[in-house]
């Protein structure tokens, strides 16, 4: 199964709500109707309207679209109610639109919804992949040019879980890697839930909590998988028992941490800020992430207010001392931590040392409420950094 194909099944089976239909020459153009674009039946106003067009008015709305996996356009749905036409149309592809000539008459278009204003489209060419499209998703030809029918409700749950057996099962590791768990995590919950860059960049406290739920539900995958078997039969020794418990006990914790830092990379990545990870500053001290990186870091003449530190770290009641001389010329150092519910007494003592903390939005309320203004979110974090 060719990518495009397997993508916009994937897309179809994933949206708010799918549409198909074969192009004809009416939207190409080639009718001399002069109405190039592409005709959408009226039973699928839901595809565009909150409401279905009303006869008399006319209504457009503004979509971006995303055409096989590979460029955009700001597009336009339109209802004409105008006189005597009651239609709606799909138009605004710009220069150069390859899909709307005549040797493409005959093509199947798919048009999946992902959110209000934001749709990803594909032209399946060839007859066996409209047939495989088709058979995909349970329909026939004579259920193109609408809505396509939900076979059944896929809860998203449903299909992150299927997304993290596929994984599970698709590999001979032991355990994987921590950053292809946590990319593999991610990967899932995107797909699963049709979360967007806007999306993440719009609520990215959200998205690292969700992304670290859903990575820890992957391991804990690994872990039955890998080692339901070997707990089902009974230990030979003491120490057999012991040495197995503790190989657990150990990855567990070793990814905790590191899974933090790989999912704020990400975060990091999206908002296109430059840093880099584990640099080493002075005498070998490497701090989690430096902004904008070593280069500005070891360059005497780059200003000590535009450095930025930050350290990650799952919990911090007495880890935040590790991260005070981790970057001499940046005076005040941030922390990330997951911890929650710190006391003032040590919130202070942080203060001093010019320790800031950055925690989540959702662990704001947890904090003492004389401190809770100091605070750093993810997001005004990365505003801080953005505005460096």
């Amino acid at each position: 199964m060719n990518s495009i194909l397997n993508a916009a099944i994937q897309s179809a089976e994933r949206s708010e709500i799918a549409f198909t239909k074969y192009i004809t020459a009416n939207d190409a153009g080639s009718t001399g109707a002069h109405q190039a674009g592409f005709h959408i039946h009226k039973s699928a106003w839901a595809l565009a309207f909150d409401t279905p067009g009303a006869k008399g008015t006319n209504k457009d709305k503004f979509v971006t679209i995303k055409w096989q996996n590979d460029f955009e356009t700001y597009s336009r749905f339109t209802y004409y109610g105008v006189g005597t036409r009651n239609e709606y149309r799909l138009t605004r592809f710009g220069r150069g639109f390859p899909y709307l000539q005549d040797e493409h008459v005959g093509d199947l278009l798919v048009l999946a919804k992902k959110s209000s204003d934001y749709f990803e489209a594909f032209v399946l060419q060839s007859d066996d992949e409209i047939e495989d499209f088709f058979a995909a998703l349970n329909i026939s030809t004579t259920d193109t040019n609408g809505i396509v029918p939900k076979q059944f409700e896929q809860s998203a749950e449903d299909i992150l879980l299927r997304c993290f057996e596929a994984y599970v099962k698709s590999t001979l590791e032991e355990f994987p890697r921590t950053l292809d768990l946590a990319s593999n995590a991610r990967s899932c919950y995107i797909g699963a839930y049709n979360i967007t860059t806007e999306t993440i960049k719009s609520q990215p406290d959200k998205e690292i909590l969700n992304w670290l739920d859903a990575e820890f539900q992957l391991f804990k995958a690994f872990e039955t998988d890998r080692y339901l078997q070997r707990i089902q039969k009974p230990f030979e020794t003491v120490e057999e028992l012991i040495e197995t418990a503790n190989t657990i006990l150990n990855r567990r914790k070793s990814r905790a941490g590191k899974s933090l830092e790989h999912h704020l990379a990400t975060i990091f990545d999206i908002f296109g800020i430059s840093y880099a990870t584990q640099c080493v500053t002075e005498d070998n001290k490497k701090p989690d992430f430096l902004f904008p990186g070593p280069d500005a870091y070891h360059n005497s003449s780059f200003q000590d207010s535009r450095l930025l530190m930050l350290a990650a770290k799952t919990t911090c009641k007495d880890r935040w001392r590790q991260i005070l001389n981790e970057a001499d010329r940046i005076k005040i150092k941030h922390l990330f931590t997951l911890q929650q519910g710190i006391s003032k007494n040590q919130l202070e003592e942080m203060y001093k040392y010019h320790v800031n903390l950055v925690v989540p939005k959702a662990y704001i309320s947890s904090f003492p409420p004389n401190f809770r203004d100091q605070l750093l979110t993810l997001e005004s974090f990365v505003r801080l950094v953005l505005a460096n």
